[in-house]
């Protein structure tokens, strides 16, 4: 829910403390905030102090909260831009990104599944039986409808669709939305962007990230974000800016090996991930400053249920999942999604879905058969299965079929992801690395 705060503090006596907040967190002038560039140079000034600041965890200059600095940055920002003519939340800059964060971040579940008791399977649909397969092949329930948005190797919207399409996510723009999508290529990998415009038509397609190595999954960030993850020996975490404003910047500090997927955990303010081993580990990095990726302690889950700072996350000497003693072994992380004080990840090897219950510490193997996961904000979890099926998992955990794509043997369904307005569902289907689909849903899904 969003928090309106009434701003204490006038614009000019927000100026006044920009410079002893630009010397804090090194920030220049406006470098925040290019929307603002052609405002008054001491209001823009203390805009872009005051973002860097309660981005970085830091506002020495006010002594506030930094949720109060949040909320004061949200609502100068809005009014600002909507004087000067520029859409709001403004997507290019923190400002945007900031208030985007205080309205609940990225498509997140306010429900979860109950953290005890087993699943319940062959229950009723909250949704009705699958109907008959249409044009495009998908099996959905009565009011659905689908249709293929992007095909490996063709064209759209003058981007040839990368080939091999992972992990996806989607995001806010404007009216309309953009869905991004990682590209599982070796050395010629990357990521690809669709914008939508609010009629769901596309407007535009993009790569975000070129040149680089497997990559299949990731994830999105509260601050506008998206994490690609890569597959291969020694993989990197890259930052892309899925408005294609800013180059991708590799992570390193998150570490060295085959990265498979990452969730951010907000009210922890860490990141977790999988690694993609048959005797892999299930991590969580501490950024130094939560919103920036740059620095920070990287952790491994230990058999004890405890988490253990991995002492060398640049692994040159050893690999990262065989440097501390009692670290936890999963058979192949895989997806990986927070939601509701819980991270689900799935395991490649005995296809476990699992759940880690960042609240009590607590890790439970929910069901087998799963792959891809996702959820959306009425609480369900969304679960791409070894087949070419997707089940729905209610907050009562009962398990249902949602969809099935039929004639596609031997594709996986990859990249699930809710549109912002939780109306639309978005997942490749992909056969090897030359075949692949790229899908929408559209329906009544509960809210």
């Amino acid at each position: 829910m969003k928090t309106r705060l009434t701003p204490p503090y006038t614009p000019a006596q927000v100026a006044e403390s920009a410079a002893d907040a630009l010397d804090a967190v090194g920030a220049t002038p406006t470098a925040a905030m290019p929307c603002l560039t052609d405002v008054d140079d001491a209001v823009a000034d203390g805009f872009s102090a005051l973002m860097r600041a309660a981005a970085g965890g830091r506002f020495p200059a006010l002594g506030l909260r930094n949720v109060t600095v949040i909320g004061m940055i949200a609502e100068w920002g809005h009014e600002v831009c909507a004087e000067f003519g520029v859409a709001s939340p403004c997507h290019s800059c923190r400002c945007g990104r900031l208030a985007w964060h205080l309205e609940g971040g990225p498509t997140m579940s306010h429900k979860t599944l109950l953290r005890t008791g087993p699943l319940l399977q062959g229950g009723l649909s909250p949704y009705g039986a699958l109907g008959l397969p249409g044009a495009d092949a998908l099996a959905l329930p009565s009011g659905f409808s689908g249709r293929i948005v992007a095909r490996s190797g063709h064209k759209v919207a003058g981007l040839t669709w990368h080939a091999a399409p992972d992990g996806g996510a989607c995001f806010p723009d404007g009216g309309g939305w953009i869905y991004v999508s990682n590209s599982e290529l070796p050395l010629l990998g990357g990521a690809s962007a669709l914008r939508f415009r609010a009629d769901g038509t596309v407007a535009d397609a993009y790569r975000i990230l070129s040149g680089t190595d497997l990559n299949c999954a990731g994830g999105a960030t509260p601050w506008h974000t998206w994490l690609s993850c890569e597959l291969g020996h020694r993989g990197r975490v890259f930052e892309c800016d899925p408005y294609g404003a800013r180059a991708a910047r590799p992570r390193l500090a998150m570490g060295r090996f085959k990265h498979e997927a990452a969730a951010c955990d907000p009210e922890r303010h860490v990141v977790y991930m999988t690694e993609d081993e048959p005797d892999g580990c299930f991590y969580r990095f501490r950024p130094s400053d939560w919103g920036d990726l740059t620095e920070g302690t990287l952790e491994v889950l230990c058999a004890s249920g405890h988490w253990q700072v991995v002492p060398s996350p640049a692994a040159l000497l050893k690999a990262a999942r065989h440097q501390v003693e009692g670290a936890r072994h999963f058979d192949g992380g895989d997806g990986c999604h927070y939601a509701g004080g819980v991270c689900y990840f799935t395991t490649k090897g005995d296809t476990g879905l699992w759940a880690y219950d960042a609240q009590t510490g607590t890790l439970d193997r929910l069901c087998g058969g799963a792959r891809a996961i996702t959820a959306a904000p009425s609480g369900d979890l969304y679960v791409a299965r070894e087949t070419t099926e997707i089940d729905v998992i209610a907050p009562d955990r009962a398990v249902t079929p949602f969809l099935r794509l039929d004639g596609h043997d031997g594709f996986e369904l990859t990249g699930l992801a809710f549109s912002p307005a939780g109306d639309r569902l978005y997942f490749s289907a992909r056969r090897g690395r030359a075949e692949g689909l790229t899908f929408e849903v559209s329906g009544p899904f509960r809210a």
